[in-house]
């Protein structure tokens, strides 16, 4: 497997990374935003992320705050 290469397109506000080397020979939407690309031997290939921005910003706030929440949870009173 090569090394995963990320485009940002910022006016479409997308993220595409590509996984493998391939041709994409279907997609399959995980959510309203998140499609995968899936060549012939059913690898995956790529990732797409619409509304990146929000995407990120989302999970990136969600991540950090539930890690600060445990941390804060693990300290004494």
């Amino acid at each position: 497997m090569n090394k995963p290469n990320m485009r940002y397109f910022e006016k479409e506000d997308v993220i595409h990374i590509v996984v493998a080397d391939g041709e994409e020979s279907r997609s399959v939407e995980l959510s309203p935003n998140i499609t995968v690309e899936i060549d012939s031997d059913n690898q995956l290939i790529g990732v797409e992320i619409l509304n990146a921005s929000a995407f990120l910003r989302d999970s990136v706030l969600d991540s950090v705050q539930a890690k600060t929440m445990n941390l804060l949870a693990a300290q004494p009173a």
